[in-house]
């Protein structure tokens, strides 16, 4: 059977589709770029916001004109909390919840996925299978779920309480990718803080990057999404360590105590500064991005100023900005005084000002210094070679023109400028 991939939102789906990708091939199955050759078509969709739910609608409209003779499966959360719409879309055969989604390949085949080790049967030929991300940098799924309210969330209904795997079998499966030829792995949960929490170690997270550190040899660590509350003491210490990318993403989502309260959110701009100055003491050059959301009901002209200018006090390297919209289910969407479109529109304009700003300080910092670069992929080529592309350890874009494509090889480069307006560092190998 010939099976296309399809995945949407954050880094948690895409570790969720890459091992879908294994499932289907252990049985045989193909791997396909193109949806117009595919069988079967299997969409990870998202629903953190009304336009990621509407970008997981149109991905399905747009599969099924593309192959009208294909099955549709999707998953994700968007599938898990609109389950008869997404039943009803065109094309759709199967909706498998987020609870069962780690058995999908047995639920659309019908037929019983017998489990081998991680990567047993590796490197399966990678580059024939275009259809698998990430064959430079892997994502590893070690938590799923969440036990707090933030009032805003609706991942948390789509996905459910907090689990955390086992060590061993995550230390195993890094172990695998690194000798699979993956140079770089991304640690990915929807709470990844919360790391070992319900299985009773409140410093799982701490000791499953000491692990990592201690008992694999992949050359890269890198850490998605980390709910800045909660980290074991002496956490930032772990950076001693290159192997561990100076790259952390610590979601904010307002710089108002009051909007911070609304939010159910369990920090505040005191204990938020002391978290980020404890991260720059320990890492040097560290890339702190974080999430903020603007419009959230009740925040006024005020509060608004006062996130903007705690957020410019901040100096993130880079930085997402949301406009809030209601999701169906969370304490938020029962909130009064909700703030007008064109407004949030405004304030979003404005924190994408100062984010655009703030990256670029942050990447002209290092212009004329020679970082190592792990190379992802080509995006062209000129008279002179290939246009290389890959990132620094803490996150740096980097473009080097060179005569041999560099894909997967972790190499120095001479950073000779920035180029603000694509966001990218021009660069030379050394």
């Amino acid at each position: 059977m010939k099976v296309h991939l399809t995945n949407l939102g954050c880094r948690l789906n895409q570790a969720e589709i890459d091992n879908l990708a294994r499932d289907f091939l252990q049985r045989g199955d193909e791997i396909v770029e193109a949806s117009a050759k595919a069988d079967l078509m299997v969409v990870n969709t998202c629903a953190v916001t009304r336009e990621a739910e509407r970008s997981s609608r149109q991905v399905i409209y747009r599969l099924h004109r593309a192959n009208l003779g294909a099955q549709i499966a999707i998953t994700g959360c968007y599938a898990s909390l609109n389950t008869a719409e997404g039943a009803a879309l065109p094309g759709v055969t199967h909706v498998v919840g987020n609870d069962v989604k780690d058995n999908l390949v047995s639920i659309v085949t019908g037929q019983a996925l017998d489990k081998v080790e991680v990567y047993d049967a590796e490197p399966f030929e990678r580059e024939k299978h275009p259809g698998i991300q990430g064959r430079t940098r892997a994502f590893v799924k070690v938590q799923d779920g969440c036990d707090r309210h933030c009032s805003f969330c609706v991942t948390r209904l789509a996905r459910g309480k907090g689990r955390s795997r086992d060590l061993i079998e995550i230390v195993q499966e890094v172990q695998k990718l690194h000798s699979a030829g993956y140079q770089e792995c991304v640690l990915t949960g929807v709470h990844l803080g919360s790391y070992g929490q319900d299985l009773g170690h409140s410093t799982g997270l701490y000791e499953l990057v000491k692990a990592l550190l201690n008992e694999t040899d992949v050359p890269r660590i890198r850490l998605s999404s980390l709910e800045p509350w909660g980290l074991a003491p002496g956490f930032f210490r772990l950076w001693d360590s290159p192997r561990l990318c100076p790259h952390l993403h610590l979601p904010l989502q307002s710089g108002c105590d009051a909007t911070l309260r609304r939010m159910i959110r369990r920090t505040s701009q005191r204990e938020f500064r002391a978290v980020v100055e404890s991260a720059r003491e320990a890492i040097p050059d560290v890339a702190i991005a974080t999430d903020v959301i603007v419009g959230f009901p009740g925040e006024t002209d005020a509060e608004f100023a006062i996130s903007r200018d705690f957020i410019e006090a901040m100096d993130f390297a880079d930085m997402h900005v949301f406009r809030f919209s209601v999701r169906p289910g969370t304490a938020a969407a029962r909130l009064l005084n909700p703030v007008n479109d064109s407004v949030k529109q405004w304030r979003s304009d404005k924190l994408q000002e100062l984010s655009h700003a703030a990256h670029d300080r942050y990447a002209r910092r290092f212009v004329g210094m020679s970082l190592p670069v792990l190379w992802e992929g080509v995006s062209g080529a000129t008279e002179h070679g290939f246009v290389n592309a890959g990132f620094t350890p803490n996150h740096l874009r980097v473009q080097c023109v060179y005569g041999d494509v560099l894909t997967n090889n972790i190499l120095l480069a001479h950073l000779l400028q920035y180029d603000t307006e694509q966001a990218i560092m021009q660069g030379a190998l050394c």
